[in-house]
């Protein structure tokens, strides 16, 4: 982080109206409560764009409703060439996600391609499950999971850059 550029870190899942609009809602939660948001910002994608433009699922939003977050103003996109050289992370939500990742990043962007779980300290599966085919129980779990690991994160990143 150079000057007064802000931390630039992006969630991904596969549509971008589940998991990766929640750990997006749940960070820039915990962004806010640190008053951290002229430091560090958020921002969700897909890797795939077949829900462009939508809001998150209605079950995603709920479980988040119901633990203080608001997803409503998110809106699902794709993940872009252009968002390697501009994150300073890009943390997949899944094995899946995380090699479709790799295989579009360009080599010299490499480092900033992470599972999002490997910033967690709960579960020692480092995948968050799509909960999109389930119950509200999984919505729950994906919360549970993102909770842990965007703490882990902003700990991470609050020691790393000293603020």
């Amino acid at each position: 982080m150079a000057g007064n550029d802000k931390i630039k870190v992006l969630f991904v899942c596969m549509g971008n109206i589940c998991r990766s609009p929640t750990a997006q809602g749940v960070f820039d939660s915990f962004i806010e409560r640190n008053n951290l948001k002229k430091k560090i910002i958020s921002d969700s994608a897909g890797t795939g764009a077949w829900h462009a433009g939508k809001s998150p699922d209605t079950r995603a939003k709920q479980a988040a409703r119901n633990r203080g977050y608001k997803l409503d103003k998110y809106r699902a996109r794709g993940v872009t060439d252009k968002d390697f050289e501009k994150f300073d992370l890009l943390l997949a939500m899944d094995k899946e996600n995380l090699a479709y990742l790799n295989g579009k990043c360009p080599f010299e962007y490499a480092d900033k391609v992470k599972l999002l779980l490997s910033f967690g300290s709960v579960s020692d599966d480092l995948e968050v499950p799509d909960p999109y085919y389930g119950g509200i129980g999984g919505f729950e779990l994906v919360l549970d999971l993102v909770e842990d690991a965007c703490q882990g994160l902003l700990d991470h990143l609050v020691n790393k850059h000293d603020f």
